[in-house]
Parts: structure tokens; C-alpha cells; sequence
């Protein structure tokens, strides 16, 4: 059985994140590393609570400085404690992500050993709005125009990766919202496996961070995906 850590980057999250964790150390995860990205004061005593549970690290950020560099913090965490799993499973902090969801990807990690492995949400929901469902749309589209390559969910954040991709991952630029999709134009372009599992419906927290719920302004994603594009030479890794 594959040894699998989750990392969770997160912003202000609500009393709930403890519970999910329990649950998710319940399933196959062997580690959870929680990264506190500059979070308000009053949100102190969740994460000393979190920091309390068995094979549950939360790693700390003095100022906000976004959902990507969360990731790398956790990243490179994982590098220097030079931790024995195989892969690492990336999990939203506001219940984006179901445990039903999860355990779909983790189940997908006994077919998929390399790469990168995608959970994609469907945007026919109660909660999916217009402007969500053709903005994923046309994200994805943008980013088949350019890349050549055909992704319906560029910026789900329930994604495995395997152990051996953290090296360049670290390296990716982006420190926000952003970091989601350069991880997959680098992953294109070191010829790194991407593949789509599909997963439940779009869950969208209503007093929830908009960077953390994967919800952001499609014309600027495809802005920063169209300047990545015209500068090749300044390459994400």
C-alpha cells in the first residue's frame, strides 16, 4: 500500500477542518501537513488544536502569501524531513472536497504510480453558478488553445502527486491562485503525466477565501496563461 501524505493550505478555516482531518487520517492517508497561511488571530486555537492530532503537522506562515506558496512550503517540507510516502494528495481546507472525493483519487493512485492526477468537478451543481461553469470552460479551452492539451478542470485543487515531481514543483512560479495551472503547463512541458478522475459536484463555501475555493476570475487566469505562453524562455521548471 502506498504511503500518502495530504497537504492542506489554509486561509481563516472554519472549526469543521478538525473533523475532516479525523476523517482523513481515517482513510488510507498516512500524514497530514496543514499550512497556516497567515491566518487571522482568532483562528489561533484551531490550528494548536489541529497541531494536537496524531500524524498532523501544521507548518506556519507569518503573512498571507497565497494558496501556491502554501503548497511549496509544504513541498519542501516534505523534501527536508525526507519523509518515506509516495505521493502527496492536495486537499482543500473548506470542505471543497469530499471524503467520497478523496477516496476516488486515492483509489485512482493504484493505476496511476507517476504524473499528476486530476479530481475534476462538475459544474452541473446547485451551487455552480453561469459565470463558474463557463469560466471553468473557458479556462480549459484557453489552455487547450495554447498548450495543446485537453483538461477540463485546470483549477481543481484535489490533486495526487507522485513523490518524484517535488523537486521541479518547488521551482514552479506562481505564489497564489495561479500556481495551479503553471504546475500543470511545467508538468507539459518535462513531459510529466497528467491524468483526470472524475470526482462529485462543485462545492462552493459561501464565507469561504475565493483563492482557497478554486473560484477566481477566469480573465485573469487566462491573462497570466497567455503571458506563460509569450514568455517560453522564462520557463515554470
Amino acid at each position: 500500500m502506498k504511503n500518502i501524505a495530504a497537504i492542506i493550505p489554509a486561509y481563516n478555516p472554519q472549526q469543521s477542518l478538525i473533523t475532516y482531518v479525523h476523517q482523513l487520517l481515517a482513510t488510507t492517508i498516512t500524514q497530514i501537513i496543514i499550512v497556516n497561511d497567515g491566518s487571522d488571530q482568532k483562528y489561533k486555537d484551531i490550528f494548536e488544536n489541529l497541531n494536537k492530532i496524531e500524524r498532523c503537522q501544521v507548518l506556519q506562515h507569518d503573512c498571507n502569501i497565497g494558496k501556491g506558496g502554501a503548497l511549496k512550503t509544504a513541498f519542501a517540507y516534505i523534501r527536508e524531513q525526507q519523509a518515506r510516502c509516495h505521493g502527496i494528495l492536495t486537499v482543500g481546507a473548506h470542505g471543497q472536497h469530499t471524503l467520497q472525493d478523496v477516496k476516488l483519487v486515492l483509489t485512482m493512485t493504484k493505476v496511476f504510480s507517476e504524473g499528476i492526477v486530476l479530481g475534476v468537478r462538475n459544474f452541473h451543481s446547485a451551487d455552480s453558478t453561469f459565470l463558474s461553469y463557463w469560466g471553468n470552460r473557458a479556462t480549459s479551452l484557453f489552455f487547450e488553445l495554447l498548450y495543446h492539451k485537453k483538461l477540463m478542470d485546470t483549477q481543481t485543487g484535489l490533486r495526487y502527486i507522485s513523490i518524484n515531481e517535488l523537486p521541479w514543483l518547488i521551482k514552479v512560479k506562481g505564489e497564489r491562485y495561479d500556481y495551479d495551472t503553471n504546475m500543470l503547463i511545467a508538468a507539459l512541458k518535462r513531459k510529466c503525466p497528467i491524468f483526470e478522475v472524475e470526482i462529485g459536484q462543485l462545492r462552493i463555501k459561501k464565507n469561504s477565501i475565493i483563492q482557497y475555493d478554486e473560484i477566481t476570475n477566469a480573465g485573469t487566469i487566462i491573462t497570466r496563461m497567455l503571458m506563460n505562453y509569450l514568455k517560453p524562455r522564462n520557463s515554470n521548471g
